[in-house]
């Protein structure tokens, strides 16, 4: 009998539809709310953290829970995930057959067009842009991380633990700061953003290849959330949310537990409902930027319990689920959507409230995009950027 060998497969490609799991998809595309409404914000008051800085009524509701849930807590949610896709994009070329030198082609391919995504996106649209730190963290771990074995990976649990004593001796001294303030009361303020405020396209197009670099600079550091997404893919939690129920709710407890007692203070600060001097806010700032990182491991635990209740595929999980399974396209129709509605140079609808206004528009963009997505799913259609990335990846 003659045997067929068949060829040795390079690598995979895009997965498919059924390969899925339920709870990446439904964290990305709900945690895009939370994304759009920090993004929002940020252009409606061109600067950041992007807040009324003397709110009145509904007002005051709406800086305390953006300063309590979102602030510095929704994009350590998507630094987990890009660390969790990394290993499961990994771990299907592998399964193909791939060679290791194979996988990190791919990745490394991957990653450096990711940077190129984001360099466009900072340029054209926003400079707040994640994409190309992504792409730079992507290529490190792609380098010298992800081959490593269990034991070193714990490496990463033991600086997480580190950094909850850090914010327990920040939250100290900040506690020691508002016992301590005497001055004059300081208000919440906006660190202004010229790209976001300026008069013209071309204007705001030369802020913005200014301003890119360094926030770029300044996120790299979120490669330690990302590793502790790499090594929550590795134990396959999301995959298999039952199996580690008990782990999911002592993170989504003490992770969200300490995101919203240390954006607390500022949030009480930002809604006009403590006063305390200058010295006192900046170090419930920096309360509020530490204890953010934890609002990563913390939502996505909560949404992987949220999974375990869903009996039926709803049509609202379904809709927000697909708009994860495009979330690169989503991420960057709200930049498109924030640069023709909120721009001084373009639609410019920040009329009364501009609080109200970033709220409103944020929300609604993010239903669109999810009414969007839904319809692309129903056509099996990927999204735009989905597609170009996966045709230049593959």
């Amino acid at each position: 009998m003659t045997t067929t060998t068949l060829p040795a497969v390079d690598h995979r490609g895009p997965v498919t539809g059924r390969e899925r799991a339920l709870a990446p998809d439904l964290i990305r595309g709900a945690m895009l709310l939370l994304i759009g409404l920090a993004n929002s914000a940020n252009f409606a008051f061109a600067g950041q953290p992007g807040v009324e800085s003397a709110p009145h009524g509904f007002e005051r509701i709406l800086n305390f829970l953006k300063l309590t849930f979102v602030d510095a807590r929704a994009y350590p949610v998507f630094a987990v995930m890009f660390g969790y896709g990394l290993v499961q994009l990994a771990r299907r070329q592998r399964s193909s057959g791939a060679t290791t030198g194979a996988v990190r082609r791919i990745l490394l391919k991957r990653n450096a067009w990711l940077i190129g995504f984001g360099v466009v996106h900072a340029t054209l649209l926003y400079f707040g842009d994640f994409l190309g730190a992504y792409g730079i963290v992507g290529i490190i771990c792609t380098l010298f991380l992800l081959n490593r074995g269990d034991k070193f990976h714990r490496i990463v649990l033991a600086l997480w633990v580190f950094m909850a004593v850090e914010v327990l001796f920040v939250g100290a001294k900040a506690a020691l700061a508002i016992v301590n303030s005497s001055g004059p009361a300081h208000a919440l303020t906006n660190s202004p953003n010229p790209s976001l405020a300026a008069s013209s396209y071309l204007g705001s197009l030369v802020d913005r290849l200014h301003e890119y670099p360094l926030h770029a600079a300044s996120v790299l550091p979120f490669i330690i959330i990302v590793w502790l997404g790499i090594w929550a893919a590795r134990k396959q939690i999301l995959e298999n949310p039952g199996a580690h129920k008990t782990l999911l709710t002592r993170v989504a407890v003490g992770g969200l537990g300490l995101t919203v007692l240390g954006g607390l203070p500022l949030a009480l600060v930002g809604a006009g409902w403590m006063h305390v001097d200058e010295s006192a806010v900046d170090a419930l700032s920096l309360l509020s930027h530490v204890s953010g990182m934890f609002g990563g491991p913390g939502y996505v635990a909560l949404f992987g319990l949220i999974v375990l209740r869903i009996r039926k595929l709803s049509l609202p999980v379904r809709a927000i689920s697909a708009l994860g399974q495009r979330s690169l396209s989503g991420y960057l129709f709200q930049s498109v959507s924030w640069m023709i509605l909120l721009a001084p140079f373009t639609l410019d609808l920040r009329f009364g409230s501009t609080a109200y206004t970033a709220a409103l528009v944020a929300i609604g963009v993010w239903v669109l995009s999810v009414a969007g997505a839904y319809a692309m799913s129903r056509r099996s259609y990927r999204g735009p950027a989905e597609t170009l990335l996966r045709k230049l990846v593959y």
